[in-house]
């Protein structure tokens, strides 16, 4: 897609953790996988100082759900909403002034912390306590300037367990552990410059060594809009190669929701009211599974028409989809499991008989739609009250949402766009001046600057700028240095982050759940000669398949080296083999040589000694 001719607008919300322990008690930041008592609350929204209340808190209270949050072993009082906030880490607001500086902006004279109400559970007390630390920076991602529009320090929440029916359990492991929130100004134009950022600003936080590390320790939020569109968040991206599979993603749903606007327009649609049937009697002889198990468990089939909307629920020519999903995410707000639309059918066991007596019974014309929920009365009228109010929504074009990502990079409806109706005062926390002695010697002080991280490396380790450029983008850069300046061989320990690492990604394991000292261990056997680096691989994969300890893993593979006369005698007995091959192909039959004897002797030699006694003997062969 021509994304400068959409309009594209791309904006970054980076959450990040920080080291520095929690923000306000003294309660260890480790995840836990035990817990000790368990509380279960109901929360319900606040009013603002402005007696207004959240939209988004009002439809999340709507979900009539109740919340069971585990304690662990060195919860505390504070964590459950039972004792006042401590005062705010210090640490953490240094750690937060250092991140500003390192991007130009400037700094409140006060840190003032606020209450912004949340009630999906994540936070014990309702609310999630966050301040604003500075203001208006930049950074400079290649050749473009992106402009940093806040950065704010806020507690995180609890973390999420389980979701069953109108329960969820929450553990307070993470509970408060600090978090930097930086807010960019909406400055990228295509999928990739997001993804850039969010590289850059990553790497700007870890240059600090004030964050934690790991998966789920950063988090992107993503602000998305094209011309005529609204802006949509992405709530909560963990993966920066999905970044841009994101915003595509999003462009082309709201060029689908565009789409569906400009057709109900030229029909002429208007907002409708609410006018539900009940058609249980048309289904009482349906092949449909789920009709006939809604019917036969005392549900009803209830159904409502949209007028003008045929053809509007389904998918585009390219095979985006337009309302259907939109409704259905609605719908199951409502606690429905989905419902059928006129789009989609005869389908499913839905018969077109029964498509046209549900029509005749609505008074659908051609160009109207129908759309379909059977569960209990309250249920299903509660879903299709939902289902009109987002119908409505679509003929004024795409309405501003939060959405969840999806493991695919599609994203899922989840709350309307919270406003700023949900924030409040924080009266348990004192102020916090910003002192300008403070400011001085954080800017004094500042840490290396990735850019700069990478010329050293290239000059210090011998390593190419790529490969220096990968390991800060990977977050590998410390482990590197300490290795490589411990052991030398710098090319193998870049190998290992740069390409073992995703090697093993690949295959479902998580290379960056392994201690530094299991790849001391490597760099340790590897040098004193007890595999060649080709093992290093199947070393590692045994290690987070099995648990073994290197040495285990390197004796349950039976990767010992070998002498070089038994490497010999393989290689000539692979080119006997293989003579005929040799001869037709000349030198060009090297590779696939090699691979045969580095298959059989994998592990066991390296591959640069393997390589020259071939090649010696090919050339013996054909000469």
């Amino acid at each position: 897609m021509d994304y400068r001719s959409l309009g594209l607008k791309v904006g970054i919300e980076i959450h990040q953790q920080l080291s520095t322990g929690k923000l306000f008690c003294d309660c260890q930041c480790d995840f836990s996988d035990d817990h000790h008592k368990e509380i279960v609350r109901r929360l319900r929204p606040t009013q603002s100082e402005l007696g207004e209340i959240d939209r988004a808190a009002l439809e999340e209270s709507e979900r009539k759900m109740h919340f069971r949050y585990q304690t662990v072993p060195y919860s505390c009082l504070v964590e459950a909403d039972e004792e006042p906030p401590h005062d705010a880490n210090r640490r953490a607001i240094e750690a937060s002034l250092e991140m500003s500086a390192l991007m130009g902006m400037k700094a409140v004279d006060e840190v003032h912390f606020m209450r912004k109400i949340v009630i999906d559970g994540s936070n014990t007390g309702g609310f999630q306590r966050t301040a604003l630390v500075s203001t208006r920076g930049s950074i400079l991602v290649g050749d473009k300037r992106i402009g940093i529009s806040t950065l704010c320090l806020e507690e995180d929440a609890a973390r999420k367990l389980t979701e069953h029916g109108s329960e969820v359990t929450y553990r307070l492991d993470r509970l408060g552990i600090p978090l930097i929130e930086i807010a960019t100004d909406p400055d990228m134009a295509t999928p990739e410059e997001a993804k850039y950022v969010a590289e850059r600003i990553g790497a700007l936080l870890r240059a600090t060594k004030k964050v934690r590390r790991g998966i789920g320790t950063i988090r992107e939020d993503l602000n998305i809009s094209i011309s005529g569109g609204a802006r949509v968040e992405v709530k909560g991206a963990q993966e920066l190669r999905l970044i841009p599979v994101y915003v595509e993603e999003e462009a082309k749903r709201q060029l689908a929701l565009l789409d569906a606007k400009r057709i109900l327009r030229e029909r002429g649609a208007k907002p409708m009211s609410l006018d539900i049937k009940d058609i249980s009697p048309l289904f009482r002889e349906t092949r449909c599974k789920v009709l006939k198990g809604a019917l036969e468990e005392k549900g009803r089939v209830l159904a409502v028409k949209l007028r003008k909307f045929a053809g509007t629920l389904g998918s585009t020519e390219n095979g985006v989809k337009r309302l259907g999903p939109e409704l259905a995410a609605h719908a199951r707000v409502a606690g429905v499991k989905g419902l059928f639309h006129s789009d989609e059918l005869p389908g499913y066991g839905v018969t077109m008989t029964e498509v046209e007596d549900t029509q005749s019974a609505l008074g659908a014309e051609p160009e109207d739609a129908f759309v379909m929920v059977a569960d209990s009365v309250d249920k299903a009228m509660a879903a299709l009250s939902r289902v009109v109010d987002r119908a409505n929504a679509a003929i004024g074009g795409v309405p501003e949402e939060t959405r969840d990502p999806l493991p695919d990079g599609h994203s899922v409806y989840s709350r309307p766009l919270p406003g700023k109706d949900r924030m409040y005062p924080e009266t348990d926390v004192k102020p916090i001046l910003v002192n300008e002695t403070v400011l001085e010697s954080i800017k004094l002080n500042l840490p290396e600057l990735p850019e700069e991280k990478v010329s050293r490396f290239v000059e210090e380790f011998g390593i190419s700028k790529e490969q220096a450029d990968s390991l800060v983008k990977s977050g590998y850069e410390d482990e590197f240095e300490l290795l490589a300046g411990s052991f030398g061989n710098s090319q193998v320990v870049a190998r290992i982050y740069l390409n073992t690492f995703p090697e093993l990604e690949k295959i479902g394991l998580n290379p960056s759940s392994l201690n530094l000292d299991v790849v001391k261990d490597v760099l340790t056997n590897l040098k004193a000669g007890a595999f060649a680096k080709e093992a290093i691989p199947d070393i590692l994969t045994s290690v987070l398949q099995n648990g073994y300890s290197v040495e285990r893993a390197t004796e349950t593979l039976g990767v010992e080296k070998v002498d070089l006369d038994s490497v010999r005698a393989v290689c000539d007995r692979v080119v006997r083999a293989k003579e005929k091959f040799i001869r037709d192909r000349g030198q060009e039959s090297l590779g696939p040589i090699m691979g045969l004897v580095m298959k059989e002797l994998r592990g066991k030699v390296d591959g640069k000694v393997i390589s020259e006694i071939l090649r010696e003997r090919i050339k013996l062969l054909l000469t």
